[in-house]
């Protein structure tokens, strides 16, 4: 993972240049005394502007399913503040203070025993879309301070959403409370390089000002992992010409669509929503152009490279691009020096 940098080559710029056609509002500077970014509701994100000098991208980089077939996990509900985009800080409700939450993996079969104890001020639950348990049981909400178990045996393949499903579910999404969940197909095969990204809205302003937002579906960005253009001020890298890069893409929403496309390939295999939709055993040198994903859909795209290049991927529904929805991808050496460093803009 590339760590970010206040330098912008000539390959990255003209990327953030581009959402100059999208609304940019100056963002107010931090009253006396005060540290890091404005908080939202004073002042809209300004897509020009970079992160803060302590800000740390996403590691997207997705590890193999752990070994054995029981996994014994504690998740924590609580709110807190947080840097959404440049100079933008405001609360957001999370699970062990991630936005969004942490990514679990398993095969099938496997079983999940979850812990969720509640950190925070207001009441929260935890719905797995992977799981077949009563909702009134295991997805119930409990208040501060509580805690209760939620287990279940992954029966399906599949990559799978989970959120908070406490009223109003919309709210609690909205603000951060979800995840994904993979798990892996029977006999999935081995690649190089295996990535996770989970797009998803994010709405700024107060608690009342984000809610309004939600119902009007009017979101300020639109996101992989959690923050606007993240793998642009910090791309994914380590790839090299020829190898097979599988992408894991979940769409959270809570709202709007997503239509994921690497410009400069073609996906040879996609998996959706629990079933191969196009594999080179089976149809040969068929390709695809994008992984169509409604909100709470997931599945995986592979793919080569041909030459040495920088890769953008995006949500081809380009109204998002200026809203954040777009990341590079570095394969090779594409211009020698400049990305020698590891840091590439």
């Amino acid at each position: 993972m590339r760590t970010t940098t206040r330098r912008f080559s000539l390959l990255v710029a003209p990327l953030l240049a581009a959402a100059a056609c999208a609304p940019v509002y100056e963002v107010a500077e931090p009253a006396a005394g005060s540290a890091g970014p404005a908080h939202s509701h004073e002042k809209a994100w300004d897509a020009d502007r970079a992160p803060s000098d302590d800000w740390e991208p996403r590691d997207a980089r997705l590890d193999p399913a752990p070994d054995g077939d029981l996994h014994e996990i504690t998740v924590r509900a609580s709110e807190v503040e947080m840097e959404v985009a440049p100079g933008v800080v405001q609360t957001v409700w999370t699970y062990d203070d991630l936005f969004p939450g942490p990514v679990y993996r398993g095969k099938v079969g496997d079983t999940f025993r979850f812990t969720l104890i509640n950190d925070g001020s207001l009441g929260h639950s935890i719905d797995f879309h992977a799981s077949k348990v009563a909702p009134n049981d295991e997805m119930r909400t409990i208040e501060r301070g509580e805690e209760l178990i939620y287990e279940f045996v992954a029966k399906k393949a599949g990559v799978f959403m989970y959120h908070c499903g406490t009223d109003p579910v919309l709210q609690h999404t909205g603000m951060g409370q979800h995840g994904t969940i993979i798990i892996d197909p029977p006999d999935l095969a081995d690649v190089d390089h295996e990535f996770w990204l989970v797009q998803h809205e994010t709405y700024m302003g107060n608690l009342g000002e984000a809610y309004d937002k939600m119902e009007a579906a009017a979101w300020d960005a639109v996101v992989f992992n959690g923050y606007p253009y993240q793998y642009v001020h910090a791309p994914l890298d380590g790839i090299e010409v020829g190898e097979r890069v599988r992408m894991w893409v979940m769409n959270n929403g809570p709202s709007e669509q997503s239509s994921f496309h690497v410009i400069g390939t073609i996906f040879d295999t996609v998996f959706k929503e629990g079933s191969y939709r196009l594999h080179p055993d089976r149809d040969g040198p068929g390709g695809a152009q994008v992984i169509d994903l409604p909100a709470s859909t997931g599945g995986f795209v592979e793919m080569t490279f041909d030459t040495d290049g920088v890769y953008k991927f995006v949500d081809h529904k380009f109204a998002n691009l200026p809203k954040g929805a777009v990341g590079l991808m570095i394969v090779g050496d594409p211009d020698g020096a400049e990305h020698a460093d590891g840091k590439g803009h």
